[in-house]
C-alpha cells in the first residue's frame, strides 16, 4: 500500500550510505537466514516486471526499513532484491528498524511500527514514495480477520497468500511508486 510519510526532513543520502546492502543484511541475519536465502533463490520475476523496467533504465534506490525476524519482510524483500539484481539499475539497502526509530516513526501504520517499509528514492536521493508493510489486498484481509482468527491461523493464511502470489503484488505496488 502506498504511504504518506509524516512531515520532517530526512537526509536520505546519508541514510542510504548507512544502510546495509541486501546481501549483507541477509548474511548478518540472526533469525530466518536460511528462509531469506531460500525465498530469494526461488523468486521468479514476472515477465511484466522485466518489461516494465527495461525501457526505464533509471536508477532506483529502494531503502527498506526491516528486521530479519519479520515474516512479511522475508516474503517481500527477496523478490525486490531479485528484481534489483536482474535489472541492474535498481538497488536495495536495508535499515534495521530498531536502530532507526526516528525514521521508522515517519512511516507508522495505524500508529504501529509495522515493517517492512520500502522508500523509493531517485538518483538524487529524493523520495518518490513509500510502501508497506504488506501488499494492499493482504493488508485488508489481515485487518478484516484480526479479531476473528487466532494469530497462528492468521499467519498460516498469510504464508499461503504469499506463496500463491509469489511477490507479484509487492512488485506491482512498489513499482507504482516510480514515475
Amino acid at each position: 500500500m502506498n504511504r504518506t510519510p509524516s512531515p520532517g526532513a530526512l537526509d536520505f543520502a546519508q541514510l542510504w550510505n548507512e544502510a546495509l546492502p541486501y546481501a549483507r543484511f541477509v548474511t548478518e541475519a540472526e533469525k530466518n537466514r536460511r528462509l531469506w536465502a531460500d525465498v530469494y533463490r526461488l523468486a521468479r520475476l514476472p515477465d511484466w516486471a522485466i518489461a516494465w523496467a527495461e525501457p526505464r533504465r533509471i536508477p532506483i534506490r529502494m531503502l527498506v526499513i526491516a528486521e530479519d525476524w519479520c515474516g512479511d519482510a522475508v516474503n517481500t524483500l527477496p523478490i525486490l532484491a531479485k528484481f534489483a539484481d536482474v535489472m541492474g539499475a535498481v538497488e536495495v539497502r536495508v535499515l534495521r528498524r530498531d536502530e532507526y526509530p526516528s525514521v521508522m516513526d515517519r512511516y507508522l501504520t495505524a500508529g504501529t511500527r509495522s515493517i517492512p517499509i520500502v522508500i523509493a528514492l531517485d538518483a538524487d536521493s529524493s523520495e518518490m514514495g513509500a510502501w508497506g508493510p504488506r501488499p494492499s489486498p493482504l493488508q485488508e484481509w489481515v485487518r478484516a480477520h484480526k479479531d476473528t482468527m487466532t494469530k497462528e491461523d492468521r499467519y498460516r493464511e498469510v504464508r499461503r497468500w504469499y506463496a500463491k502470489d509469489r511477490g507479484a503484488t509487492t512488485l506491482r505496488e512498489v513499482l507504482a511508486l516510480v514515475p
